[in-house]
């Protein structure tokens, strides 16, 4: 018996977009967890708190933050699943009312991307006859199982790497005492957004400088804005 791969022309360059769904939570909650608890914690250091209330409000900020990524990515994946299963269900009741409007339909698609009519036609109706509804899923809706939203994955990759992203900050601020803590903890942040980015443009495989380069200038930025807002509030409240 024999048996039938698919061609490939370039197996030793795979393609990435199948990694698009988790690297996108993946590296939105490390990104978020290493910016937002440093942020917090030079804020509050530039306030003139004490080593104790900074590490308190970095684990607060770790542990909400965590929690806070889980339940926006879980909801917002969630309502992007259910309008992708409302669109499969009006084209399956479409199917089933007007199967030859729907044939149509798929012909004119094939059509507009460059085939001809008669050649649109006989496509859409093999393709019809194979699977009517995945046809349109993918041809129409544009879905496939590669873009298929799933929360619970986006839910807890994000919670996941947010916690362990926002711990490198964190390590930093306990590993330091008085004036050295902001610097410590600048510096392990810009270690840590330089290397998510690399290893996040390494794994999609796009260019890595530019993506080192984004997320260090606004990891800066961010840092930047909260030491300013806390060394302020500290003189105005000291």
């Amino acid at each position: 018996m024999t048996r039938h791969t698919h061609p490939d022309a370039h197996p030793d360059d795979p393609h990435y977009v199948s990694r698009s769904g988790w690297l996108r939570a993946a590296v939105l909650g490390a990104n978020d967890g290493i910016v937002s608890v440093a942020s917090l914690l030079v804020g509050v250091a530039a306030s003139g708190a004490g080593h104790a209330e900074i590490m308190l409000a970095g684990l607060a900020g770790l542990s909400a933050g965590a929690l806070s990524m889980a339940a926006g990515e879980y909801v917002s994946v969630s309502s992007q699943s259910d309008i992708e299963r409302a669109d499969i269900l009006r084209e399956t009741q479409a199917l089933d009312e007007n199967p030859h409007v729907e044939l149509e339909e798929l012909a004119a698609i094939y059509e507009q991307r460059g085939l001809a009519p008669d050649t649109a036609l006989l496509v859409a109706t093999e393709l019809t006859e194979h699977d009517a509804l995945g046809a349109h899923i993918r041809d129409e809706l544009g879905l496939s199982d590669v873009h298929a939203a799933n929360p619970i994955q986006a839910a807890v990759t994000s919670a996941l790497t947010f916690l362990l992203a926002g711990a490198v900050p964190l390590t930093g601020a306990a590993l330091s005492q008085g004036s050295s803590l902001i610097p410590v903890v600048w510096i392990a942040t810009l270690i840590a957004l330089a290397t998510l980015g690399a290893i996040g443009a390494r794994t999609g495989g796009a260019p890595i400088g530019k993506a080192v380069l984004r997320v260090l200038f606004w990891g800066s930025f961010a840092m930047a804005v909260t030491a300013l807002i806390g060394r302020v509030f500290g003189v105005t409240m000291g």
